[in-house]
């Protein structure tokens, strides 16, 4: 009988996002690698697109709470699925390994569900949440609390698996044996995200004004104002120009007030799109955006929306710091500048169009180093080993 993995998540498919993606990876890659895998997560978003249906993988999900936008995300909404969750995973044929997902009150239940089944779990861990918390501007009382359970889950993991080396030398600080921590990488669906056709607008008039493209989240952590403030200023001088953001986050009400304000018509704020969409959008840019705060301890992130950029032949203009900044740097991606607007605008005034040489570089250094697919294919290598009895270290 094939290994059962069984995966405990607040989003998966057809949710749209870094971590519904990631998730649907690993979950491919354990199939491919013999297992069978079970996703315990929630009922789609009103309007979703259909769920997708994976050989080898079953999908057992239930109500939650989700926001105005649709998403499962607030202390409410996670406790929405994380209380009954302990419960759920309790339910049907016990598995060889759960592998969860943050927030840590998923880790707190899968640990519990665990020890009551005797059974191992791994911890994927695309962010320290506690971090997050800081970032957010979040109550000592809350705060304390988050730490605590992501210690507690992390510190009960047979294995934990980190997107950044960073990441796990964090969690190493935090108290979790060097040698249960994994770097597994992270990425983007390189067959969904392509270059424009040569035809396409990337290859367009060079008359026509700058396109930038956002295409991520839009939270307090990212910073993305830091655009739509740069924009506004470039938007006067180069009345072609356009700036294109989508996404969600709980940015995004207050950028589209401040997008009408500052640069009325020229800046696009649809939402979240799906990923098609987004890579037409990325591969027919002339640069694409990323950002991150200084100071929110978000610095041992990956941002996707580099690899997603690279895939689509795009460079790379990055407003911060962190781990994003330095590939950008090392690898010759684009640039990066401070986060400010002014620096911002200054890039953009300068910014070079790639030619279809430098597309085809970026294209090429995606397929070797942002590929999401890689890396599941490397995180369900140490979960299948754990479900073996065999915990890597």
């Amino acid at each position: 009988m094939p290994p059962l993995i069984r995966i405990a998540t607040r989003t998966y498919p057809p949710d749209v996002g870094a971590a519904p993606f990631r998730l649907r990876a690993l979950a491919r890659a354990l199939v491919a690698a013999g297992g069978e895998v079970e996703v315990v997560t929630t009922t789609p978003a009103p309007g979703s697109a259909p769920a997708p249906r994976d050989a080898g993988t079953s999908v057992r999900r239930a109500a939650v709470l989700r926001d105005a936008d649709g998403a499962v995300r607030g202390y409410l909404p996670y406790l929405s699925f994380d209380v009954p969750l302990t419960a759920r995973l309790l339910l049907g044929r016990r598995p060889d390994v759960v592998v969860h997902e943050p927030p840590p009150t998923t880790g707190l239940a899968t640990r519990a569900a665990s020890a009551l089944r005797r059974t191992p779990y791994v911890s994927y861990l695309p962010d320290v949440w506690s971090q997050g918390a800081v970032a957010a501007g979040a109550p000592r009382p809350v705060l304390g609390a988050v730490r605590l359970a992501e210690q507690a889950a992390l510190r009960g993991a047979a294995a934990v698996l980190a997107v950044t080396a960073g990441m796990a030398a964090e969690v190493v600080r935090a108290g979790v044996d060097a040698r249960r921590v994994h770097v597994v990488g992270n990425g983007v669906d390189v067959e969904v995200f392509v270059p424009a056709p040569p035809d396409g607008p990337a290859g367009g008039p060079a008359h026509r004004g700058l396109r930038a493209v956002y295409s991520g989240t839009m939270s307090e952590w990212q910073g993305a104002e830091v655009f739509v403030r740069a924009f506004a200023e470039l938007a006067r001088e180069d009345p072609g120009a356009r700036l294109t953001m989508v996404g969600g986050g709980v940015d995004l009400p207050r950028l589209r007030a401040l997008a009408a304000r500052l640069a009325p018509g020229r800046v696009e704020l649809p939402g979240t799109v799906q990923p098609g969409e987004a890579a037409r959008l990325l591969g027919e840019a002339d640069v694409a955006l990323a950002s991150l705060v200084p100071g929110t301890g978000y610095d041992l992130m990956a941002p996707t929306k580099i690899a997603a950029a690279a895939a689509c032949g795009t460079p790379v203009l990055f407003a911060g710091v962190g781990s994003g900044r330095d590939t950008v740097r090392a690898h010759g991606l684009g640039a990066a500048v401070e986060h400010d607007p002014a620096a911002v605008a200054a890039a953009l005034r300068t910014w070079r169009r790639p030619d279809a040489g430098e597309r085809a570089r970026l294209r090429a250094w995606a397929l070797e180093h942002g590929s999401l697919a890689a890396a599941a294919q490397r995180a369900a290598a140490v979960v299948l080993a754990v479900a073996a009895g065999r915990v890597p270290g």
